[in-house]
């Protein structure tokens, strides 16, 4: 029995290791070039300030050396059917255009030395690590502590792959030189010209412009879903002019400069200079009727508070606000670190803020607003304006909806099959969900889930056994015309035709007995066991029994 993980965070990582740990194989799939979501971004960790990196590079070199995890990283979800103990998915891995292990001998090929990186001509490529406040290469790297440690070649912006040609080298001259390379009849430096630079830098040669998408075909008994989330697009609330003034941007960019491996080695330089006056508006997006995002995200009012902590840590003689409608301080030690913060000299105004706009003449900003508190408005001038931005399902989420047939709720997070009793449990058996997929959370009920999720499919795979749900639709074969109008509407996809005997077979592991198609079926052919329309009958005979009139 095996278990294939959706998604490469914190979350994911932990199912993983857990199940692996129980000794099952793990397909642990990863959209990105890493794993490690992204907590790899963030700079300390709240309450307890702990170094995010420090605490999650061990867990991604466990994950990544451990002999039960197949590591698919820079890989897709392509398809999933089948049912619980027997799911068949099918995943696309992207090509990186570099070779990551020998498919011989499974050794490392690329070793992360970076002269590739270097030496490419295009230099200038918004960096997606650090949200487009750095620059990387073509051919990069996201992060130094990358897991797998291998180089990954940006299609869309390297010019051998778009323009067939680099330098005055092409793809065809650069395939005749690798070929020489390699059975020693020249040198590189005798071919320099007729191969791109980063090939001509690259020892192990393991740069390959010719690698095509790969589809791996898995069988496996469990799937758990742990796909994350990402930050509320601030451009929804365009009084706060995010993406029109440079100083203001949002809470995980600040993470980014406050990050030693950010884009400014963890000084906070805004236009240039180091800001005195920063004010922090939260609720950005989230409790927002407008923005569509009227859930609190849970996390937006601690990560501004560590913020600011952060901030005066660095620039002592910095005028902190936070702009606040409630401070929802609800986790383990997390009152205690609002109260200490709150000694550092950090001013809390409550009462959001109605606008942004610049002051006339100045790179500075001026925030607007009402103290709810004290019933008077208020103008802040502000160097930088950071927006408490709130968490949304991840980009991608709706394709793995209809890849596992999942359901969402109406903030469009995964939707578990009870909000108390089973949360980490879907409507399809054998699937769960764990972490920010669910609904928003903070890093520990995130790692929480994932062991909860990882021990629920451990039942599955140790016993090898699964109940079964009941009352389940059942196809009269004799009434059955094969017209398959209940196979659209099976919300569960547990209907499926039989070509040969032209009717439709019911699927019992999948079937959840919820009567769409006992409803919709034109020629009655399809019921629910324990649910026949007689037996309806009879119960309404037998209620109304008493009202017919005395012969």
């Amino acid at each position: 029995p095996e278990t294939v993980v959706i998604g490469g965070g914190i979350t994911g990582m932990y199912a993983a290791l857990d199940i692996a740990n129980a000794g099952y194989k793990v397909h642990l799939v990863e959209r990105t070039p890493t794993i490690g979501g992204h907590m790899l971004q963030f700079d300390k960790t709240f309450p307890t300030l702990d170094c995010a990196a420090c605490i999650l590079t061990p867990r991604m070199v466990d994950v990544g050396q451990h002999p039960n995890i197949d590591l698919l990283s820079y890989s897709e979800v392509e398809e999933v059917g089948g049912s619980i103990g027997n799911f068949t998915v099918k995943v696309r891995r992207k090509p990186r255009y570099v070779v990551e292990k020998d498919p011989v001998t499974g050794a490392i090929v690329c070793t992360g030395c970076g002269l590739c990186a270097d030496a490419c001509r295009m230099q200038k490529i918004p960096n997606e690590f650090n949200l487009g406040l750095g620059k990387r290469s073509a051919i990069y790297f996201p992060m130094p502590q990358a897991v797998p440690a291998c180089y990954t070649v940006d299609p869309e912006n390297c010019i051998m792959l778009t323009k067939g040609k680099c330098g005055k080298a092409t793809l065809e001259s650069t395939r005749e030189a690798i070929k020489r390379i390699k059975s020693g009849e020249v040198t590189r430096e005798e071919v320099k010209d007729e191969i791109p630079l980063c090939v001509a830098t690259c020892g192990p040669n393991c740069i390959d412009f010719d690698m095509k998408d790969e589809i791996v075909d898995l069988n496996v008994g469990t799937i758990i879903v742990a796909t994350g989330t990402d930050v509320i697009d601030p451009m929804l609330m365009p009084e706060y002019k995010y993406g029109v003034y440079p100083n203001v941007i949002h809470g995980l960019e600040m993470e980014r400069l406050l990050a030693p491996n950010g884009p400014t080695q963890g000084k906070v330089i805004i236009n240039g200079k180091e800001p005195k006056d920063i004010v922090f508006i939260q609720c950005a997006g989230s409790r927002n009727k407008q923005t569509g995002y009227e859930y609190c995200s849970r996390v937006c009012c601690m990560y501004s508070i560590k913020h600011a902590h952060l901030i005066k840590e660095r620039i002592h003689d910095a005028n902190l606000s936070i702009l606040y409608q409630d401070i929802r301080a609800y986790g383990k030690a997390f009152e205690e670190f609002y109260d200490r913060i709150k000694g550092e000299g950090i001013n809390f105004r409550r009462g959001l803020a109605s606008e942004v706009y610049q002051k006339p003449g100045s790179d500075r900003v001026v925030v607007r607003g009402e103290d709810t508190m004290l019933g008077e408005p208020y103008e802040l001038e502000a160097d930088l304006v950071v927006l408490a931005t709130g968490l949304r399902p991840a980009d991608g989420v709706e394709k793995v909806v209809r890849l596992t047939k999942l359901s969402q709720s109406a903030d469009k997070f995964f939707l578990e099959a009870h909000p108390k009793l089973r949360p980490v449990d879907t409507a399809v058996d054998g699937i769960f969900v764990a972490g920010c997929c669910q609904g928003p959370k903070d890093i520990p009920d995130s790692v929480a889930q994932a062991k909860a999720a990882s021990s629920s499919s451990l039942i599955y795979l140790g016993t090898g056994k699964a109940k079964l749900e009941a009352i389940t639709s059942e196809i009269n074969e004799e009434l059955c015309t094969g017209c398959r109008t209940c196979e659209a509407l099976c919300p569960y996809g547990a209907l499926e035709f039989d070509a040969e005997e032209t009717i439709m077979r019911v699927n019992e592991a999948i079937c959840k007995g919820c009567g769409c198609c006992n409803g919709a079926c034109p020629s009655g052919a399809a019921s629910m066991r324990h649910f026949r329309d007689r037996q309806i009958y009879a119960q309404i005979e037998a209620l109304t029994e008493a009202l017919a009139p005395p012969s």
